[in-house]
C-alpha cells in the first residue's frame, strides 16, 4: 500500500471513529464496537444517500439535523428477515428445545434483534402448535424503532405468503400457515391469538442491560455486525439473561467458541448453534 492510500484509510478510520463518538455522545446509541467492514460498507452508503462529500460533512448534519441521524441509524441496523427463515434451524428448536420447554409451568422467550417481528411471529406459531403459547409470553427487541412499530402492526405483503408457507412446511408446520393470518386486500394480518403473548420493545443490546430472566433467547444475523469485544459482551449479556438450562440458539451462520463465556453453556446442535446454559 502506497503512503497516500495508507494516509487515506488511516484519515477514513479516524472519521468514522469521530461520527460514532458523535452518534454515541448526541443520541445515545452505541455503534463504536461494530465490525470495521460493516460500518465502512454502511457509511459509503449513507455518503451517497444524503449527498455528504466526506464523512465529517455527514457528521455535521447528523448532530444537527435528527432526520439524517434516523437515515443513519436505519442503514447501520441491517433488518433483513422472513417468518421461518432457515427452516431447519425452527424444525431443530421444535425437536431438541420444545421438549424441555415443556416441563416448565410458564415459558419467557426473547427475540432479540427481531427487525420488522416476521421470526416472533413464528416462534409465537411453533409454540402455539406445541401447545404452549397459552404459557407463553414472547419479547420481541430492536434498538430500531421504525421496525418494531411495523412488527406491532403485523401486517406484511401477501405476495410473500407462499414463500413463508413453504419455510413453515420445511420447519415441521402442522398445519397450514394461512391459518394464522387475515387476508386483507393485498395484505396479510396476523391473528389476534399470537399477538396476545408477544411484547415489542426498544432495547439496545450494546448499552442495555440484562431483560429478564429467559427459557429461550434466540438472536440471528447479528453477530457478524459486531467485533469481537462487542460479541463477547453480548454473549455475557445473554449467558446473564437466562435461567439456569436455558436456552441460546444463533443460528448456522455465528458461533460463540470464540468466547470467554462458551464454558458455560452445553451444545444441543452444534450446526444450527443452539447451547443449553449449564446447570452450574
Amino acid at each position: 500500500m502506497k503512503k497516500n492510500e495508507w494516509d487515506n484509510e488511516e484519515n477514513a478510520n479516524i472519521e468514522i471513529q469521530l461520527l460514532l463518538e458523535a452518534i454515541f455522545q448526541k443520541y445515545g446509541y452505541d455503534f463504536r464496537n461494530y465490525s470495521t467492514n460493516h460500518l465502512t460498507r454502511r457509511i459509503t452508503y449513507i455518503l451517497n444517500k444524503t449527498n455528504s462529500q466526506n464523512i465529517s460533512e455527514l457528521q455535521h448534519k447528523v448532530l444537527y439535523d435528527v432526520k439524517t441521524f434516523y437515515e443513519l441509524l436505519k442503514t447501520l441496523s441491517i433488518n433483513v428477515t422472513e417468518m421461518f427463515r432457515d427452516p431447519s434451524f425452527y424444525k431443530s428448536i421444535r425437536e431438541e428445545v420444545v421438549p424441555v420447554l415443556k416441563t416448565y409451568p410458564f415459558i419467557k422467550v426473547w427475540s432479540a434483534g427481531c427487525s420488522t417481528g416476521e421470526e416472533v411471529y413464528s416462534l409465537a406459531i411453533l409454540l402455539k402448535e406445541e401447545g404452549l403459547l397459552d404459557r407463553s409470553l414472547i419479547y420481541g427487541t430492536d434498538l430500531n424503532e421504525d421496525v418494531l412499530m411495523k412488527a406491532r402492526e403485523g401486517i406484511y405483503s401477501a405476495k410473500v405468503l407462499e414463500n413463508y408457507a413453504n419455510n413453515y412446511e420445511d420447519a415441521g408446520g402442522k398445519g397450514e400457515l394461512k391459518d394464522y393470518f387475515t387476508l386483507k386486500y393485498n395484505s396479510i394480518l396476523v391473528k389476534e391469538e399470537l399477538k396476545k403473548h408477544i411484547v415489542f420493545a426498544g432495547h439496545n443490546l450494546v448499552t442495555d442491560h440484562v431483560f429478564g430472566e429467559m427459557n429461550l433467547i434466540i438472536c440471528r444475523n447479528v453477530f457478524i455486525y459486531f467485533d469481537q469485544e462487542l460479541q463477547d459482551r453480548t454473549v455475557k449479556l445473554f449467558l446473564e439473561s437466562l435461567c439456569t438450562g436455558g436456552f441460546l440458539g444463533i443460528g448456522a451462520k455465528e458461533d460463540i467458541r470464540f468466547s470467554k463465556h462458551y464454558h458455560l453453556f452445553d451444545v444441543v446442535n452444534d450446526r444450527y448453534k443452539i447451547y443449553q446454559k449449564k446447570f452450574i
